[in-house]
């Protein structure tokens, strides 16, 4: 397995898929020597639109937060730290590009990617929990409520923060997306400019119904903000499946 530790490229690791000791340390010394901001040890910084909806308004240290079925919405997560100047890994996600990082406004200086944990996909994630502030993973159906324990065990001793794509027990945070409009669409042409989406949250924190907000995830300018601002194309909006519909006969 070997890590890649060029300049604006995030370390990739490649082979073997558990991270070992060695390497580790070597992510660690990185890490000591480029994290020049001070995070936060108690809250962590996210995209001002989501931050409206969580408990506290912050990614809380120590903690899990869980994200259903949107990928965007769980970099948007990610992007806050990464922004602030914390180190964050993606794991699991073989499909992810640096491009879709980049755009989400990733830092890619400060990523660690395993695309592929294989079987190992507590152990690596653990590890990395060890010396990162952020894991974005998706976690695999069969993990035992042992193993969830141990994580969250981790998490609360390191300081760290796990965004799970998919189900996670005893999450801080549940976030769902709905309603999915595309903004950019004619009748059958033009480009895709803007996508509208419900962003709803519950959490252990939170009483009564879940908390709800519309956001543009992303906007014409691929950033978030909540709906209604400007910086949108005025143009008719095109429910998801008849967008999903009229790309694939382009």
């Amino acid at each position: 397995m070997s890590l890649s530790v060029a300049s604006s490229r995030p370390a990739v690791f490649a082979g073997s898929p558990v991270p070992v000791a060695s390497q580790v340390a070597e992510l660690q010394a990185r890490i000591r020597g480029m994290q020049r901001t001070r995070i936060d040890s108690q809250g962590l910084p996210t995209s001002p639109g989501i931050a409206e909806l969580l408990p506290g308004g912050v990614l809380r240290a120590g903690t899990a937060y869980s994200v259903h079925e949107s990928t965007s919405l769980a970099l948007a997560l990610l992007a806050g730290p990464s922004a602030a100047g914390a180190w964050c890994s993606v794991v699991g996600l073989p499909a992810l590009g640096v491009e879709a990082a980049a755009a989400a406004g990733i830092d890619l200086d400060r990523l660690v990617l395993v695309p592929d944990p294989g079987l190992q996909w507590l152990q690596v994630t653990a590890a990395l929990a060890d010396v990162v502030t952020v894991v974005l993973a998706r976690p695999p159906a069969a993990l035992s409520a042992a193993e969830v324990a141990r994580l969250g065990s981790r998490l609360r001793q390191r300081g760290s923060t796990l965004i799970a794509l998919g189900d996670w027990p005893q999450s801080e945070a549940t976030l769902r997306v709905s309603d999915d409009r595309w903004m950019g669409l004619g009748d059958g042409h033009g480009y895709l400019a803007a996508r509208r989406v419900t962003v709803s949250v519950t959490g252990r924190t939170l009483t009564g119904k879940p908390r709800r907000k519309q956001l543009w995830l992303p906007d014409a300018e691929q950033g978030i903000r909540p709906a209604g601002l400007a910086g949108v194309p005025a143009v008719r909006p095109v429910p998801a499946n008849q967008e999903r519909h009229e790309m694939a006969v382009s």
